[in-house]
């Protein structure tokens, strides 16, 4: 097994095809298709169907390349970290629930490289799609929270996709909306003072789980609720709709504007509060970029910044 084989499998499962992938790797069709036939026959199983229509993966080929991915991209982090200059364009990825303080960091990371070098994303997206996507080295870095409520089923499920959560910062609940809104100037909002306004939440999806919700304290009874995809959309609807969410309190106005403000939650012996401890999710086993170093820096940096 060679990492030029690994590549190449790597290559034709982005691609879907044999002849895209040898076009990408300025290699012959035949000279591709030899490379992962040996590598089929070293390992003992078949990777690839092949057919008229394209290419897929086996069900052992899907799970040899992820395997794959791993070793491959440990050797191009090797490469980055050690070796200057190099032709090809390095990839770096990061998902995260919607914070903006995560937005912010990459910003700040992304300054420090020359772009025209890199192939850099973020992704604010589902919990559950954050977690596959570092799982499958869609992205070296996910950010997300655990709390006393979510906390079990989490770990449970960042063992079994071969993660590990590093902690960055523990912070309590507020109440996160418009400056103009009645409650703003309030020292302090209680559960009940919220009943007549919306509660917004990011939609986790059909099959969601309560475990899987970026907002604490998700398991009450709201009696309105609006769901939304992304931060500007619900930044809307607390301005149109004198909406709120409950969060962690930690705001980039560089980023959201000084148009909203944060107040501590408040709570009672029916809605208790509770710590959300904010963390970063790696590959197990896994030695950062320098990229991910650097963005991991930018993190904890922007977390401080955001508390002082």
């Amino acid at each position: 097994m060679t990492l030029t084989q690994l590549n190449y499998l790597i290559t034709i499962a982005e691609t879907k095809s044999l002849n895209k992938a040898a076009e990408r790797l300025y290699v012959s069709q035949p000279s591709l298709s030899s490379a992962v036939q040996e590598l089929e026959k070293e390992l003992g199983i078949t990777l690839l169907n092949r057919s008229g229509r394209g290419v897929t993966l086996t069900n052992d080929g899907a799970e040899f390349l992820l395997y794959a991915k791993q070793l491959y991209g440990q050797y191009e982090s090797i490469l980055e970290k050690y070796r200057d200059g190099g032709s090809y364009r390095k990839k770096f990825g990061v998902s995260t629930q919607h914070y903006s303080f995560a937005v912010k960091a990459f910003v700040d990371m992304a300054k420090e490289f020359d772009m025209s070098k890199y192939e850099f994303a973020i992704r604010e997206t589902k919990t559950e799609e954050i977690i596959r996507d570092v799982s499958t080295m869609k992205s070296e870095v996910g950010v997300l929270y655990l709390c006393d409520f979510n906390r079990k089923c989490m770990e449970k499920l960042l063992r079994s996709a071969g993660l590990i959560f590093h902690h960055l910062t523990d912070c309590q609940a507020y109440v996160y909306l418009w400056k103009r809104h009645p409650l703003a100037a309030r020292p302090s909002i209680s559960f009940k003072e919220l009943e007549d306004y919306p509660c917004l939440s990011f939609e986790q999806g059909d099959n969601s789980s309560f475990y899987f919700a970026e907002e604490i304290l998700a398991t009450n009874e709201y009696s309105r609720v609006i769901k939304a995809n992304d931060r500007a959309t619900m930044l809307n609807l607390m301005v149109g709709l004198n909406g709120y969410t409950l969060c962690s309190g930690i705001i980039c106005e560089e980023l959201n504007g000084n148009e909203f403000t944060a107040v501590p939650f408040r709570d009672d012996e029916e809605n208790r509060n509770s710590t959300m401890e904010i963390g970063y999710i790696v590959r197990r086993n896994t030695m950062l970029s320098r990229m991910g170093e650097l963005y991991v820096r930018e993190l904890k940096r922007c977390l401080d910044l955001e508390q002082s």
